[in-house]
């Protein structure tokens, strides 16, 4: 079973300089705002594809990583909880903080949006500590699924859990981040910062989580019943995680709507054919006929790319090929009835896995502005 995928990119940032916009009463407050730059510094780098240190002192700095995934995950993970804490350390100060965080210019490019300047991404700047933290947390998200790809083929277990562990952090941000947010958020703003595309998010990558899942229970020889059930629950998921786009910003690429409407029907198609290898199983094969033939009739052209349209025509020849072989069966063998559609089993959805929490890290230090 061959597994779709699609790859988040094009998210950039403009540069930040803490220490340049809030003053601090002493030495170690100091340092404090320059580490959050240098910190800083190395996402921006890298999500800008501007670095100019080697693979070999990427590795270096990282403690031997060589995956750019790990290397950034381990970049934002030192990130975050410097941010968590500024956050906190802003919150407490005068009311004159919205005036330094406009001086942040705080400028992300969007991986989902439709709108670009010529010659380049377009940047929504947004005056809020809430956004960064919402565009570092969404970058943190996407780059931990792409990680669980990475992994996919040497450790599926570990997949899952990435894939699990990028639902919690887009649970989190809709549910902790983004309602923050809102009531400051300008009518042009990237769709990453919108409750209903980390919503979409979440169902996004729990539904990877479970293909990966069905791929294990496969090898562990689950039942055809029980993988049909698991296949729908996929579909169910992503159908959720599309209507939640389709509601939401109208700028969003179709290509991601693309995508999950054609992982969608794939786990679709997949279901009808377990459950009509179960029926077989239990020499039922007229209500098997039934089943793939309800498949083929509900084929749809799958949008896309290539690679995509290929797996599914795989799949739409296996379907094809067995009702071959199961009405020559029953032709030859059991002659037995075929049900109309309106009288064949549903198709019943089943999920078996969950958001792994995400837990803010903050590195609590007390910063003295000079206020």
């Amino acid at each position: 079973m061959m597994m779709l995928h699609y790859h988040f990119s094009g998210m950039k940032t403009k540069r930040i300089v803490f220490e340049n916009v809030f003053s601090v009463r002493d030495p170690a407050g100091l340092e404090h705002l320059k580490e959050l730059t240098a910190r800083r510094r190395l996402i921006e780098e890298s999500i800008n594809e501007t670095s100019c240190i080697t693979e070999a002192t990427a590795r270096e700095m990282t403690g031997g990583l060589t995956s750019r995934s790990q290397q950034d995950i381990q970049k934002l993970e030192q990130y975050l909880p410097l941010l968590e804490n500024f956050i906190r350390q802003v919150d407490s100060i005068s009311r004159n903080k919205n005036l330094l965080i406009l001086e942040l210019r705080i400028q992300w490019s969007s991986t989902l949006s439709t709108k670009f300047m010529i010659g380049g991404p377009k940047y929504f700047q947004i005056n809020s500590l809430q956004y960064e933290l919402g565009m570092i947390l969404f970058f943190y998200g996407i780059t931990t699924r792409q990680r669980a790809f990475e992994v996919f083929s040497e450790d599926m277990q570990q997949a899952a859990s990435l894939l699990k562990k990028a639902a919690g952090i887009y649970k989190y941000l809709n549910a902790e981040v983004l309602p923050l947010l809102q009531s400051i958020l300008p009518p042009e703003k990237p769709p990453e910062t919108t409750i209903n595309v980390s919503s979409a998010m979440v169902n996004l990558c729990l539904a990877e989580a479970q293909a990966v899942a069905i791929k294990i229970a496969e090898k562990q020889g689950l039942s055809n019943g029980v993988l049909a059930k698991l296949h729908y629950g996929v579909t169910q998921m992503l159908v959720e995680a599309n209507s939640l786009l389709q509601s939401g910003p109208r700028d969003i690429f179709r290509r991601l709507t693309e995508f999950i409407y054609s992982c969608s029907i794939l786990h679709e198609l997949r279901s009808h054919i377990h459950l009509a290898e179960s029926y077989q199983a239990s020499e039922q094969l007229g209500v098997s006929i039934g089943l793939l033939g309800r498949a083929l009739s509900k084929a749809k052209n799958m949008p896309g790319e290539q690679s995509w349209r290929q797996v599914y025509k795989t799949e739409l020849n296996k379907v094809s090929d067995m009702l071959k072989k199961y009405k020559d069966e029953n032709a030859f063998v059991w002659q037995q009835k075929i049900p109309p559609e309106f009288e064949l089993p549903p198709l019943e959805g089943r999920l078996v896995v969950n958001v792994t929490p995400y837990e803010p890290q903050r590195w609590e230090r007390v910063i003295a502005f000079s206020t």
